[in-house]
């Protein structure tokens, strides 16, 4: 049980982890609501109990005079109690291109109980392929046009998804050198309270056609406030035993609910 409920650190990652080709339902140009500088950061809990903790940062990604290029990183950490049990030490780094909203390099490393784990993936869009590099193996692959990874995809949707009831997106991610598609759709508008105060938001479905990277039994959803930025406050996923939930501890002003 340990190793489902600490994986789900990544549900702040990578609430979607599947493939497929991009249609939008609604809007076609972003709405930038991603920003370099922007660190949040969640705790992550199972049946009330504290699992671990996750960051998710936007870095500065580009060479002098470029600023299309963002790092998009994410950390996560089991606490100290479920350590003695199955420590996790994991990040995600992407490069994404925020103009294209694709992204070009990624870099996973995974440390999960003995399992170690180191994956790098290469985009080349045009070509419509992605080069995969593990261990001592690379392979090149066939994706689709505007395939995300594991987790620019997260970003790309707080950008371009319409935060009305209603809206819908369709996404191609690649990972684990496979390609899904997963439709992400908003449901309802809902005003939520916790560690960030009060927030309008919007509720989205993930509609998840595999099992994901923590051993989920159904559907992710995740609220994202209604303001420009966009900030996913709660994620939650259904596991065989209760569900996991994210919140955002840290990220917001201290006056009250996100920027």
């Amino acid at each position: 049980m340990y190793r489902k409920f600490i994986s789900l650190a990544w549900v702040c990652a990578a609430f979607i982890s599947g493939q497929g080709p991009v249609a939008l339902a609604a809007e076609s140009s972003p709405a930038h609501a991603v920003q370099t500088g922007e660190r949040l950061t969640y705790e992550i809990s199972w049946l009330n109990i504290l699992a671990g903790t996750a960051v998710m940062e936007v870095m500065d990604g580009g060479a002098a005079g470029n600023t299309s290029l963002a790092r998009l990183v994410t950390t996560a950490q089991s606490r100290p109690a479920i350590t003695k049990f199955f420590p996790v030490d994991n990040r995600v780094e992407s490069e994404f291109d925020l103009s294209t909203q694709l992204p070009q390099h990624m870099k996973f490393r995974r440390r999960e109980g003995k399992k170690k784990e180191d994956i790098e993936y290469t985009f080349h869009h045009q070509e419509g392929t992605v080069t995969a590099v593990k261990g001592e193996t690379t392979e090149t692959l066939p994706i689709q046009p505007g395939t995300q990874d594991l987790i620019s995809c997260l970003y790309y949707v707080r950008n371009m998804l319409p935060m009305q009831p209603g809206a819908s997106l369709t996404l191609n991610i690649h990972h684990d050198k496979k390609n899904r598609k997963v439709e992400v759709r908003v449901e309802n508008i809902e005003t939520l309270e916790g560690p960030w105060g009060k927030a309008e938001t919007a509720q989205v479905l993930v509609i998840m056609p595999f099992q994901g990277l923590f051993l989920n039994k159904g559907n992710i959803r995740v609220w994202f406030t209604m303001d420009e930025r966009r900030i996913p406050v709660r994620m939650k996923a259904k596991v065989i035993i209760g569900s996991i939930v994210a919140d955002l501890i840290n990220g917001f002003p201290s006056s009250g609910g996100p920027k």
